[in-house]
């Protein structure tokens, strides 16, 4: 540890609380922090002294003045204090091996008390305190040993990869925070002006286009570690606000996107794991991913893979699996290895897995001796369909079959989950595994199921493989992009994308999304307008770095590595956000609040 000197009240510090060791045994050293775990022994009082780079012990003993001792007495957890002693070794039997500091303690001549404390309405040393208070007291709850460690390491990633970028030829450059509303797939954030009353500021959901207005400005090599906001339903993995790395070059294609961040997250996880990840990082097309995984952020830590078996049940006697078929639905399936053992209560746990991602339900059959199968559904199935099926899916005595009868995309979807369950049931997933895998050639839109509307897969701003001139009008579905995204361990880290850098091509997408003319032109003009002047080819990449610090710490939820997070209901516990604003406050921005209740009759 580096040895840190600051400034306090009457003194200075010449070592942060983690740092002492049996070396040090002898000086005399000052230390500041807060009170944890004090005890008063009588002719002894004790103490930890802690700060966020560990934890010393101090000890008043009846070497020490008894006023001294008397004033250690008092000392309360969460007081902040400033100690002044000499370093000593711990006495026989009393060395802690579990802590780095162990093998000393400060035998103290001076104390001063820099703050008081109340008592904190949780223990800070306890792994069993609510969500809420920790979120309404943050400040508390950062000074606990493992939020302070993932605030630690997310410092580590974020300057690692700035220097990484940095080395590499990148500027940083900031793009605005209020900016012009424009559909990037989520709701916006709105602020009002108060010089330019009735009109609003968006809070950006990605610098997507800015950056690209500054390939055209010709900085060449862009980055940015930016916030971004989104006014979206929350999850695990959400946030309203979170933090990207944001990148884009100028006359490059996919390859060179792909060893750019390949690299910069391979030197992030060096710096935050202590290894580096084999480059180059495994490629799979989305279609192949969909095909093997039914995800197209495939967790390939583990090897049951989907097998797609609609041609193989077409013509079969159990009506679920043909009449899928007949509708130009898929039929997908896996085995899951040992499976037989599964309990009934168990495979419909799994049902439920496949239920909650749309699906009707989950045909089943157990692989027996023969091999043939057994229970569940097999009964329906022919032996020559059985003895397809168990190929195609590598299947062997003691499996089990699970299938999903469905359309493309929730047969997928649900079988894809099914697989995870089992992965996790099963114990077959390595948490200390990182698996790193592009996914590309994601298709340009989404088309609704129902409706045949089209959303672009990303955004509007991606170029494509055109095979034909008018495909993009006369089949959109099947157009592919020049998209790609960076997964990690089943997590989307990222995406990016060869841009669209010529105007015509660009209000090609526009059209085909259904927008008018004259709308492309109010929300997109100033883009449109700047491609007119000499637009580069470029391409870019976002890396969402809440997830990728999450996933380097080992967490579940990416509110354990920002400092203040929001709830699940985009509110903070700490301030009370959001709030209501005075009257006075709202009729100078010119915004008058209008209530959801419904009007009375």
């Amino acid at each position: 540890m580096p040895r840190i000197t600051r400034m306090v009240s009457q003194g200075i510090r010449t070592h942060h609380c983690g740092e002492l060791r049996a070396a040090d045994i002898g000086q005399t050293v000052r230390l500041s922090g807060w009170v944890a775990s004090p005890r008063d022994m009588g002719a002894l009082v004790f103490l930890d002294l802690r700060d966020r780079y560990g934890i010393t012990q101090v000890a008043f003993d009846e070497s020490v003045a008894d006023e001294l001792r008397a004033e250690a007495a008092k000392l309360r957890s969460e007081w902040v204090i400033h100690v002044e002693g000499t370093v000593r070794a711990r006495p026989d039997g009393q060395v802690n091996r579990s802590r780095e500091t162990g093998e000393v303690e400060v035998l103290a001549s001076r104390l001063e008390v820099l703050g008081r404390a109340e008592t904190p309405p949780f223990e800070l040393d306890s792994e069993h305190v609510s969500d809420e208070l920790r979120l309404r007291y943050r400040y508390l709850d950062l000074r606990r040993d493992r939020p302070t460690r993932s605030m630690v390491l997310r410092h580590r990633i974020l300057l690692a990869i700035r220097n990484a970028m940095s080395e590499r030829g990148f500027l940083e450059l900031e793009t605005p925070i209020l900016t012009k509303a424009t559909p990037e797939g989520a709701r916006d954030y709105l602020v009002p002006s108060r010089v330019h009353q009735g009109k609003f500021y968006a809070l950006p959901q990605s610098p997507q286009i800015f950056k690209q207005i500054l390939m055209v400005a010709g900085m060449d090599k862009y980055f940015q570690i930016c916030r971004c906001f989104r006014d979206e339903d929350l999850r695990a993995d959400r946030q309203p606000e979170f933090t990207q790395l944001d990148v884009e070059l100028s006359f490059v294609e996919e390859e060179q996107v792909y060893a750019v961040i390949s690299e910069v997250m391979a030197e992030a996880t060096e710096a935050a794991r202590g290894a580096r990840p084999a480059l180059p990082f495994p490629r799979l097309t989305w279609a192949e991913a969909m095909l093997r995984y039914g995800s197209d952020k495939p967790d390939t830590r583990f090897a049951v893979e989907l097998a797609d078996v609609t041609e193989l049940v077409a013509q079969s006697e159990f009506g679920v699996f043909s009449k899928t078929v007949a509708a130009g639905g898929r039929v997908r399936m896996l085995a899951a290895p040992g499976g037989a053992a599964f309990s009934r209560k168990e495979i419909t746990t799994l049902e439920g897995v496949a239920k909650e991602y749309g699906a009707k339900g989950l045909a089943w059959a157990k692989v027996a001796e023969g091999p043939v199968l057994e229970g569940g559904s097999s009964k329906f199935i022919s032996a020559a369909e059985q003895a397809a099926l168990i190929e195609a899916t590598g299947a062997v005595v003691g499996d089990v079959l699970l299938a999903v009868a469905d359309s493309f995309k929730t047969s997928a979807a649900a079988l894809g989950q099914v697989r995870l369950a089992v992965g996790r049931k099963l114990g077959l997933v390595d948490d200390q595994r990182l698996d790193f895998l592009w996914v590309t050639d994601f298709p340009l839109f989404e088309q609704d199921e129902e409706t045949g509307d089209l959303s672009p897969a990303h955004h509007p701003f991606c170029e494509w493989h055109e095979e034909r001139p008018d495909q993009l009008e006369q089949d959109p579905a099947s157009v592919l992009s020049r998209a790609y995204d960076l997964v990690l361990n089943g997590v989307e880290l990222g995406s990016g994308s060869v841009r669209i850098h010529d105007a015509v091509r660009q209000r090609r997408i526009f059209e085909r999304l259904g927008l008018p003319g004259d709308e492309i032109d109010d929300r997109f003009g100033f883009v449109l307008g700047a491609f007119r002047y000499g637009a580069p080819p470029h391409a870019g990449f976002a890396v969402g770095l809440d997830r990728f610090v999450m996933l380097m710490a080992g967490e579940d939820s990416i509110r354990e590595v920002i400092a203040f997070p929001k709830t699940a209901q985009a509110a903070c516990m700490m301030t009370g956000a959001p709030t209501e604003i005075a009257a006075e406050q709202l009729a100078e921005a010119g915004v008058e609040v209008l209530t959801s209740e419904a009007p009375s009759v």
